[in-house]
């Protein structure tokens, strides 16, 4: 048995069309996730070509470093995939023909009223040091190894397929065979700080956190995720550690957790909408519709969200939410008493209890030395008052227009719950 925190895997995908950039490697992310749910590290990923010299070569680096080292690719009926055959060279071994397979596919084939084919026949000669893998999905079965202290797993590069044999076949032998240890993940999703602020704001409670506890810091534009990891052996014991860390850090940073987890701004502002029987609407220019955007892709929206004017031009904030022409004149399209109007225009308009609304500079030009680029004002007007906040972001065009959506969702957020 492997000891409970040195359980090491690496991850080989095969493919010259990963490495010219043709498709993206989504297994990899997806194993390293899912192994990381039973407590084996993922230490290296390695992508190589089509070439039985790489594949023999990435196989023998692995060996001497890795636990379990798992494969996906090259398996196809095709000539170019070679994978087989390098397997075979590098476990010295010849090729089994394995009947039961060969009836598997010939079944496969016979769904769609076709006649299994002499290249696909092949695919049940596998090499003589193998365990097959029944692969319920396609043609190409996996393949477990197992060379001195090392399981070798090769499996088809097709996402569903490889997920197919991993969650029927790699993960019960995975935990038979390896003792993993528990390890529990909590994310707390921060808005409002830095990483580097951030960090120095928990920076005590981090330094004293148990034994066996890891914190993580995700940032992402306008957003830091704090994933707090813990691993041990008795689960009630650990899920209450983790609990309590979380509360303590709770207590540090309230205003800045706005949710947990796989949740998102959008989906913790459309909760609080929906409980309290509350609508809203956006009055949208510098974001030009992506707050809507970010509302309506959860599910269940209408509930909540009745509509949204994107005002890019002037004209339309005037005709259709009611800006004054005088105010824009005075103080520009870009300022507090424009995005105030702004929001409670569109309020009025569509009749709802919240109207979100934003101007800004998005860039990468446009900006003067009063209004910089990445200037941005964000009003969200409610039942009794409108509130108007200024930021300075950056430079880059995309960037601000995310991170403006974000904080403005996150601004009618602290509305609900005050």
């Amino acid at each position: 048995m492997v000891s409970l925190l040195l359980m090491k895997v690496e991850i080989i995908t095969i493919g010259d069309e990963i490495l010219i950039g043709q498709i993206v490697d989504t297994n990899s992310a997806w194993m390293a996730t899912e192994l990381n749910q039973i407590g084996a590290k993922v230490e290296r990923i390695v992508t190589i070509s089509d070439d039985m010299d790489e594949i023999i070569s990435a196989l023998r680096d692995a060996e001497e470093r890795a636990d379990l080292v798992l494969i996906t690719g090259g398996l196809g009926p095709t000539k170019d995939d070679v994978t087989k055959k390098a397997l075979a060279q590098y476990f010295d071994c010849g090729f089994t023909f394995h009947p039961d397979i060969a009836e598997h596919i010939a079944r496969l084939f016979a769904r769609f009223g076709k006649e299994i084919t002499e290249i696909n026949r092949l695919q049940a000669e596998l090499p003589s040091a193998c365990e097959p893998l029944q692969n319920d999905q396609g043609t190409a079965p996996g393949m477990w190894f197992e060379k001195n202290r090392t399981v070798f797993v090769s499996m088809p590069g097709v996402p569903y397929e490889m997920k197919g044999i991993m969650l029927n076949h790699v993960f019960p032998r995975v935990r038979a065979k390896f003792n993993t240890p528990i390890i529990l993940h909590r994310t707390i999703l921060t808005m409002g700080m830095g990483e580097s602020w951030l960090s120095e704001k928990i920076e005590e409670w981090e330094s004293s956190l148990p034994s066996g506890f890891k914190l993580a810091y995700l940032p992402s534009p306008g957003r830091v995720r704090l994933r707090i990891s813990a691993y041990g052996n008795q689960s009630d014991r650990l899920e209450s550690l983790l609990e309590s860390e979380v509360q303590k850090l709770l207590s540090i940073i309230p205003e800045l957790v706005y949710g947990f987890d796989n949740e998102t701004i959008e989906s913790v502002v459309g909760q609080l909408l929906r409980s309290a029987g509350q609508t809203v609407a956006t009055a949208e220019s510098c974001t030009g519709g992506l707050i809507a955007h970010k509302i309506t892709s959860v599910t269940g929206a209408s509930d909540y969200f009745l509509g949204s004017i994107v005002s890019y031009s002037n004209e339309v904030k005037v005709n259709s939410l009611g800006v004054s022409e005088n105010v824009l004149k005075e103080f520009g399209a870009v300022s507090e008493q424009v995005v105030r109007q702004m929001a409670e225009g569109v309020r009025k308009q569509l009749k709802t209890d919240f109207g979100i609304a934003t101007s800004g500079i998005a860039g990468p030009d446009g900006g003067t030395d009063e209004k910089p680029v990445g200037t941005v004002w964000i009003a969200v007007s409610g039942p009794s008052k409108t509130i108007a906040k200024r930021f300075q972001f950056g430079h880059n065009r995309g960037r601000n227009i995310e991170i403006s959506a974000n904080t403005a969702l996150n601004m009618l957020r602290k509305e609900l719950i005050q």
